[in-house]
């Protein structure tokens, strides 16, 4: 990685955080495709990042902390785009966070109800971008900004001692 001043570091980690969570948005509202559950949890990161990269920014004298907190919070980032890539490529089944709970209606109220809370399976691929899911993009700048964090954290560790 080029050799960049923390604030670069931070001011990429910010626009991307924004950039993905903007896009995300604007493919779900403005072309219309639904996310599974696992989509929009592995949208949170992203949101927490923006979250910490704005204390930061207020609270400075707090480098090392809130680098570590990204570290975490892209770690967690990447354990969960791999673990929905493994749910639709079939290696493991999907979990319950995936699938329906229609299961135990009693009414035709329920129903109905039901049937306005779809939910999109795991599995099902959506929206690919020159042949690969978002997930698979996800895991590749989840680990882009886990490797950010990493440097920052680095970097603003060796400034403090």
């Amino acid at each position: 990685m080029p050799n960049l001043k923390i604030v670069n570091y931070l001011q990429i980690l910010l626009i991307l955080s924004i950039i993905i969570l903007t896009s995300a948005f604007v493919i779900e509202y403005g072309f219309g495709f639904r996310p599974c559950n696992l989509c929009i949890i592995e949208r949170i990161p992203y949101a927490i990042a923006i979250v910490i990269l704005f204390l930061n920014y207020i609270f400075k004298e707090n480098q090392v902390f809130f680098s570590i907190l990204l570290i975490l919070v892209f770690s967690f980032s990447v354990l969960i785009s791999v673990y929905h890539f493994s749910i639709e490529q079939g290696f493991i089944d999907e979990s319950a966070i995936c699938k329906s709970e229609n299961l135990n209606l009693i009414t035709k109220e329920d129903i109905l109800k039901s049937l306005k809370e779809f939910r999109i399976n795991c599995k099902d691929v959506a929206f690919k971008i020159f042949g690969f899911s978002l997930t698979t993009y996800n895991i590749f700048i989840s680990i882009l900004m886990f490797l950010l964090s990493t440097k920052v954290y680095l970097v603003s560790n060796d400034i403090k001692k």
